[in-house]
């Protein structure tokens, strides 16, 4: 879809694939306590890695979405929203929810840690890989 589209609210870490993911869909489980992001087609892990989410102050949101915007590349104004960044060129941005997106982060390596205004970020190499994995629509799935 091309606007934000919550489809649930937070579900716990899943033993499996969410309800109304198909048997062979690609999904994204991003969990908040341990800082980790699977990917998943279907049942099967198919990729892991370490996040930053957001911190105390800037939370990141919690609930299953599906992708609705992306940008191979873009520049981040917190500036409009409130906030004191600035980043250009921010690699393979995939919006979720609002202005809440999984992309790549250059600018930190300390990655298993919330660092974010609520954004998911992951390293670029990891980043690049989920991009060109996922599609408009992938579900993300957001927990603690």
């Amino acid at each position: 879809t091309l606007v934000p589209t919550f489809l649930a609210p937070q579900n716990s870490k899943p033993a499996m694939r969410p309800f109304g993911v198909k048997q062979d869909e690609a999904w994204i489980d991003v969990d908040l306590s341990s800082q980790t992001l699977n990917a998943y087609e279907g049942n099967d892990l198919v990729f892991t890695t370490r996040i930053s989410s957001g911190t105390a102050e800037f939370p990141t949101v919690t609930g299953m979405f599906r992708v609705w915007l992306r940008f191979e590349s873009q520049t981040m104004d917190g500036a409009r929203l409130g906030y004191d960044y600035y980043l250009e060129n921010v690699p393979y941005v995939m919006y979720f929810f609002e202005d809440y997106a999984l992309h790549g982060a250059y600018w930190h390596n300390n990655f298993g840690y919330p660092m974010s205004h609520g954004c998911v970020n992951l390293s670029p190499a990891d980043a690049r890989w989920l991009y060109n994995w996922s599609a408009y629509g992938t579900v993300v799935n957001v927990h603690h």
